[in-house]
């Protein structure tokens, strides 16, 4: 096995439970401001017109087709419109609502903290996320996880979104260390494995749902306590 001196985690899909907290945040939106008076007549709808416009914006952002602002500012209207609802008549606060209900979840996956505590007595542990500032230090600290990590890169920090290795050549300057040292850790083939291998880093994919993808990642594991097998 080889042997690294720093892990990098992705954070939503990976560590921060992003579905439960989400789908949690949306039921209460929903009931909230009372939506199917609104036009969208069930929760499913909402629900699944949500996930099919934030992973296409998120997509969007990804590629920078999208910028922070749009994306926060299309969301919903998307949103309401897919699901036959009024767009017109979102709540000013609706977006922001969102934003503050979702980050303070406190959902992680199963053995998140377990295994970052046992990875901490051996490495140096940080996060990169495409995520924005604000929102990913709430959520980390929202579910407990913000004592764990000694760097914390972002998206909108670097001006990089993963797959661009250059996000990931900002955190070894900032580390002074080299790719050779590091592995790096995330349940998104398209961000997270391509881009620790365009940045010649290895990589595990967090795949608890058992994908075929096309990339051949350095290891992969479906169970975060598995990472206690290669670390």
């Amino acid at each position: 096995m080889k042997t690294y001196q720093h892990i990098f985690f992705d954070l939503d899909h990976t560590l921060w439970d992003y579905d439960r907290n989400v789908t949690e945040s949306l039921s209460e939106l929903y009931h909230h401001y009372s939506l199917s008076e609104l036009g969208i007549e069930t929760f499913e709808k909402f629900f699944q017109a949500f996930h099919h416009i934030n992973f296409q914006l998120w997509d969007w952002y990804n590629v920078g087709k999208i910028d922070k602002h749009n994306l926060r500012k299309e969301r919903f209207p998307r949103i309401f419109s897919h699901a036959g609802g009024k767009a017109d008549a979102i709540p000013q606060e609706f977006e922001e609502d969102f934003m503050h209900r979702t980050s303070s979840k406190p959902h992680v996956f199963p053995y998140s903290k377990e295994i970052l505590h046992y990875l901490n007595k051996k490495y140096k542990v940080h996060i990169i996320t495409n995520g924005f500032n604000e929102s990913q230090a709430k959520k980390m600290k929202s579910s407990g996880l913000d004592g764990y990590f000694d760097l914390v890169v972002t998206s909108e920090t670097t001006g990089h979104k993963k797959p661009d290795p250059r996000i990931f050549e900002y955190a070894l300057l900032q580390l002074n260390t080299s790719p050779d040292a590091c592995i790096m850790i995330g349940d998104n083939p398209a961000s997270d494995i391509l881009g620790a291998q365009r940045a010649s880093i290895d990589q595990v994919f967090f795949n608890p749902e058992g994908k075929k993808i096309e990339l051949q990642p350095t290891y992969e594991i479906r169970h975060l306590k598995e990472l206690e097998d290669l670390l």
